[in-house]
């Protein structure tokens, strides 16, 4: 895996390169050097961020200090180039960083009943606002009544993306995911538990890491087998990062993110008779008239969380620059 000459150049004498597989809080698993060496995250470090998703998460490229043969020192985290980022379960207005540095999201969902098309949309907004190219992959073919039906629906919700049908049990299609996952990228798996991220996986390496459980057959839920985020290099020279199945998948992501994956209202929103037109009661509205009625009404909710997002970030924000300047302030006059 390589992140180019700028990534070394940001290194400073006596620190190494390294790349976190497996991030725990204050401590982590980092590559490097073709080993995997345990991590603990420098104090500087944690005093100076302002919020968890600033510290280390499985994806990052950090610089590294080497303590001993077997532990490094975390010092400092490179800027991401990409993210897949969610809203934290239950905490208003911070971010959980899920994977750093991604290229490739790959949206599972399973078609034995995890189906989903507004959970593939809130991916989508995910995936579009971290930088990441979203792919929808849709598992258990084998066991599917019609997944040619279900791949025009999910084309339909992820216009311009592509969809894949495969059965990682069988390894029907599984080619055109192997085809994504060229020397030097890295891909993260997405999806609900159950959804067969880690068959998946265990697919693509040709052996099994991770452990599979049975799924319910009364919801078709799986239990969640992968319970950390895990970074594994495959043969290719390629990197995928497992993730537990989410339950929650709050939105972290901007109007301009939402937008851009349902195309079709702002192509509409063109023609309807009034210019500011919210979609929702305004007479000769062609949105209401040309977007299907639950795919539009996931649209507003979808738009309305990004609005209340916004709004968070921005008190946040002039809380910190507050609190900032308090703090240079008290600093100041202690010298």
């Amino acid at each position: 895996m390589s992140f180019g000459n700028d990534a070394r150049a940001q290194v400073r004498p006596g620190q190494e390169l390294a790349r976190v597989c497996v991030s725990q809080g204050e401590r982590a698993r980092v590559l490097l050097g073709g080993a995997e060496l345990e991590a603990v995250v420098a104090g500087a470090l944690l005093y100076a961020a302002e919020s968890a998703a600033e510290l280390p998460v499985t994806g990052d490229w950090v610089a590294v200090r080497r303590v001993d043969p077997e532990l490094v020192l975390i010092e400092r985290v490179l800027e991401r180039r990409s993210k897949i980022a969610r809203r934290a379960p239950g905490r208003r207005g911070e971010e959980q960083v899920l994977a750093a540095n991604v290229d490739v999201a790959l949206l599972m969902a399973g078609l034995d009943g995890d189906f989903n098309r507004r959970r593939i949309e809130r991916y989508l907004a995910l995936a579009r606002e971290g930088g990441v190219t979203p792919v929808v992959v849709l598992n258990k073919a084998d066991v599917a009544e019609d997944a040619g039906a279900r791949r025009e629906e999910a084309r339909q919700v992820a216009r311009g993306v592509e969809v894949l049908v495969v059965s990682a049990r069988t390894g029907a299609g599984c080619g055109a995911v192997e085809a994504l996952l060229a020397h030097g990228v890295t891909a993260v798996l997405l999806g609900s538990s159950g959804a067969g991220k880690s068959t998946l996986l265990n697919r693509l390496l040709g052996m099994e890491v991770q452990r599979t459980g049975a799924i319910r057959e009364s919801d078709g839920r799986g239990r969640h087998t992968t319970t950390h985020r895990e970074l594994i290099e495959l043969g290719s020279g390629a990197a995928l990062i497992d993730t537990p199945g989410l339950r929650e998948v709050q939105l972290w992501a901007s109007e301009e993110s939402v937008a851009a994956v349902f195309e079709e209202v702002a192509e509409l929103a063109g023609e309807c008779r009034y210019r500011d037109c919210s979609h929702t009661r305004e007479p000769g509205c062609a949105v209401r008239e040309g977007v299907d009625a639950a795919r539009l009404e996931s649209f507003q909710k979808l738009r309305r969380e990004a609005e209340r997002l916004s709004g968070e970030l921005t008190e946040k924000q002039r809380w910190r620059s507050i609190h900032k300047a308090a703090r240079q302030f008290y600093k100041l006059r202690g010298r």
